[in-house]
């Protein structure tokens, strides 16, 4: 299947003084029983060519490793709704604005983890500077995805979380494509983005991250959880 611009997102982008194509490939619906190497290979082996930089939501690998649970089968506990007041919601997302989505947090990252990024937070808010939450919570609550009316059903009443071994699966796409290219798992959104697993150098996640700064695939119903980044 061929790639296509999402709604008001350029196929290229200059980065740097070169020019990258961004490929979005559109699948069907992925769920719990797929085998993300298996889709992957499915859907993208027709487009990828030696040389380009595969990239694969993490969405999607967390939604096949059986990491993405129905919010009626989440019980936030009392510290998890008393926190959850107190993240910022945003137009992208609720993140952790949600008593489910902070439980799954505190389940993910360990009660004192998430208590001393919460509490820093409050500190450095206070002089107008933001974001201390989330570097100190690291990755794994960064990647933890809540609930949106625009997120395609099921997942739209769902928390997914961040991949397990995202290296490791990276390395096995890359591995089952066959080809002369590199693979990351990325969280990426319209506020920004890390690289979670990589089979290729911190130099190329860097590049990678500035070429898909403007988040070409988008978060709604286009139905595209994987990309190519291409130089032009």
């Amino acid at each position: 299947m061929g790639a296509e611009a999402n709604a008001g997102k350029s196929l290229t982008v200059e980065v740097d003084g070169a020019v990258y194509e961004r490929l979005p490939i559109k699948t069907r619906l992925v769920v719990r029983e797929d085998d993300i190497v298996q889709v992957v290979s499915e859907y993208a082996s027709s487009v990828v060519q030696d040389g380009d930089l595969l990239f694969v939501t993490e969405k999607i690998v967390g939604i096949t490793q059986g990491r993405a649970y129905p919010i009626s089968e989440v019980e936030p506990r009392k510290l998890a709704t008393f926190l959850s007041k107190y993240v910022t919601k945003t137009s992208h997302g609720i993140g952790l604005g949600m008593p489910e989505t902070m439980e799954m947090a505190l389940r993910e990252c360990g009660t004192p983890r998430i208590l001393f990024a919460a509490s820093v937070a409050a500190v450095t808010k206070l002089v107008g500077r933001g974001g201390d939450f989330y570097r100190i919570a690291g990755p794994k609550a960064r990647a933890i995805d809540g609930p949106t009316k625009n997120t395609i059903p099921p997942y739209n009443s769902h928390v997914v979380l961040g991949p397990a071994r995202p290296d490791g699966v990276a390395q096995d796409i890359k591995v089952a494509l066959g080809r002369n290219i590199e693979v990351l798992v990325v969280d990426i959104n319209d506020f920004g983005g890390n690289i979670l697993g990589s089979t290729t150098t911190k130099a190329n996640n860097a590049l990678a991250l500035k070429v898909l700064k403007d988040n070409p695939l988008g978060q709604d119903h286009q139905s595209t959880p994987l990309g190519v980044i291409r130089r032009a």
